[in-house]
């Protein structure tokens, strides 16, 4: 893919296939900037990856810790919702989510399109996070308890700092779930000033060819982004989850 980004069409095409493009060119990424207007439909998938992720992290901390510390009524049933979300197909929720985004009139909306992600994202969230917070020893909080904090307090001076390699793993789950999503985005945007990276770079294979190189270019393009999300929090998820957190 990126060999091609950087071949012209004939070469693509060519019956020897070549590894060092001959005709090195940067055609494909100007028709997808210029033509195709492809850095606003980056930056549409980017504010609406990061915004739902946003939301779902503070959203699925704030959850994961409350069931996994605390007992309350209907916790298991809870808890079993929880992961069936996650085992119905989107595609079942087509129907309804187009009726009551219309009625909201969010239809062709990026705000519309971002609180699905927080939807359908959260429950996965909760469900790692719950996993991470589990391996939390409680002495934790009891020893902030004895020193008087609140719950709050525990969670955001005790229980964050442990948990910051559990929300960086769950963050670029979360991150990359959104941004690849094709489904939701092609059905919901209509308007080509909002589509996303995915639906985009479905949009070059047209009726009567594909456009290869641009695609190939985009593609590309479109790995940046992730790779460069995944860097930033690669410490938090290397960092052990309660390393040296207790003696003895």
């Amino acid at each position: 893919m990126l060999v091609n980004s950087f071949k012209d069409r004939v070469e693509i095409f060519s019956e020897i296939p070549t590894f060092i493009p001959k005709n090195f060119t940067l055609e494909n990424y100007k028709k997808l900037f210029i033509d195709l207007k492809f850095g606003t439909i980056i930056l549409n998938s980017l504010k609406i990856a990061l915004f739902s992720t946003s939301v779902v992290i503070i959203l699925a901390a704030l959850s994961s810790y409350a069931i996994s510390r605390f007992n309350f009524k209907g916790k298991k049933v809870l808890n079993l919702w929880i992961i069936l979300v996650r085992i119905f197909p989107p595609v079942a929720f087509v129907v309804p989510l187009y009726l009551i985004l219309r009625n909201l009139n969010l239809l062709n909306t990026h705000l519309g399109l971002i609180l699905l992600y927080i939807t359908f994202n959260l429950p996965f969230a909760i469900w790692m996070l719950i996993n991470f917070i589990n391996e939390i020893p409680v002495e934790i909080e009891e020893s902030g308890m004895i020193d008087g904090a609140s719950h709050l307090q525990i969670f955001l001076r005790l229980i964050i700092p442990l948990l910051l390699p559990g929300l960086g793993a769950t963050a670029i789950f979360t991150f990359i779930t959104s941004w690849n999503e094709f489904m939701f985005a092609l059905i919901f945007l209509q308007s080509p000033k909002l589509v996303t990276v995915p639906v985009a770079l479905s949009g070059l294979i047209t009726e009567y060819l594909v456009l290869w190189g641009p695609m190939s270019a985009g593609g590309i393009i479109s790995l940046i982004p992730i790779l460069l999300f995944a860097i930033l929090m690669q410490d938090y998820i290397i960092k052990g989850l309660t390393l040296g957190s207790i003696k003895g």
